[in-house]
């Protein structure tokens, strides 16, 4: 109860006031500790267990993806296929989650292979997982095909979302909104991630029209945009240019804006050369993620674009005053002597 609860102290005190403790409390206790993402003890309650089952190795495997340790996570399987018992639908979904965030191919491959191998039921929550990992790792034609392997009449929102998003993320704008109109034929509901999925299609096709018809869509169906929605209804508008647009829509949403709108606006007025908008928006962005070097960065090219050298060393020397280090990788225009 206490571990359930986030009192990862008082379960620990509970559990050594244990007398003759089973694999039970044992589960307990490192279930807790993954939960909250302690994986030292986690580690240590795991070794220090007389006897271990399919629960204790999935609530390591588990917490150790929560954690984002995704190479451990795959290590801990490993172990599993030598010495542990046959793995279950959450080590599965565990695993497949971990090779989606690595792009791990090759091993998630093997882990479907393995699913298949041990004859474990291919639930949905199972393609699910497995498709939104083929599809994380740029093979979007085994993602369709695992989708496609599900019967229409067992689907839900969730395996459509990850298809439909899976499909916008690597650009293939048409298919995605053909995905969603299969979607509608089959009678599922979106939900918001639906619309955020569709909204992010339609920023990487360019589509605006149908950027603001699944938009106005949202709020018909009963759903409040969210931060998320107006970021990508910015970005939509950004990329084709409509920065005027893009501003009177922050200017009358409903709430304030975030860090993530304004830098969809400002992307676009760098790359549409905006640059006075890019500089009110930089300097707010700025306000907003103090220690963020991007910001200063951004601000910082905006002004050498213009030849303003000496903003664009304010802005080095901005940064330095704040302490705020530069991340490798962000490139800055040096401004000249």
């Amino acid at each position: 109860m206490y571990a359930s609860c986030g009192n990862i102290l008082g379960a620990h005190k509970v559990f050594d006031s244990i007398q003759g403790k089973n694999l039970v409390s044992w589960n307990s206790m490192l279930d807790g500790y993954a939960k909250c993402e302690e994986m030292a003890m986690a580690q240590k309650v795991f070794e220090s267990m007389p006897e271990k089952d399919v629960r204790s190795w999935s609530s390591l495997i588990d917490g150790y993806v929560k954690a984002g340790e995704y190479r451990e996570a795959l290590a801990i399987f490993e172990k599993i296929r030598a010495v542990g018992p046959k793995a279950n639908e959450v080590t599965m979904v565990s695993v497949s989650c971990a090779c989606a965030h690595l792009g791990a191919l090759e091993k998630g491959r093997m882990i479907h292979k393995y699913i298949i191998d041990c004859g474990l039921p291919l639930t949905l929550v199972l393609q699910t997982s497995l498709m939104d990992m083929y599809a994380k790792c740029g093979a979007v034609d085994e993602a369709l095909y695992v989708f496609r392997g599900v019967s229409k009449s067992q689907t839900d929102v969730l395996i459509w979302n990850a298809m439909i998003g899976g499909l916008a993320t690597h650009g293939l704008v048409e298919e995605s909104l053909k995905l969603f109109r299969e979607m509608q034929i089959a009678g599922v509901e979106p939900d918001e991630v639906t619309y955020l999925c569709l909204l992010a299609a339609c920023a990487h096709g360019g589509l605006v029209k149908e950027a603001w018809h699944f938009f106005e869509n949202l709020s018909k169906r009963g759903m409040t945009p969210t931060s998320e929605h107006c970021a990508c209804m910015v970005d939509v508008l950004a990329r084709a240019g409509q920065l005027t647009t893009a501003y009177q829509f922050i200017c009358q949403m409903s709430i304030e804006p975030t860090a993530s709108i304004l830098g969809a606006l400002l992307s676009g007025c760098i790359n549409h050369r905006n640059l006075a908008l890019a500089e009110k928006n930089g300097r707010k962005l700025i306000e907003l993620e103090p220690n963020y070097d991007g910001r200063y960065i951004g601000l910082s090219n905006v002004y050498a674009v213009e030849k303003r050298w000496d903003d664009a060393r304010s802005m080095r020397e901005a940064m330095e005053r704040r302490g705020v280090k530069k991340s490798p990788g962000f490139r800055t225009l040096n401004p000249k002597p």
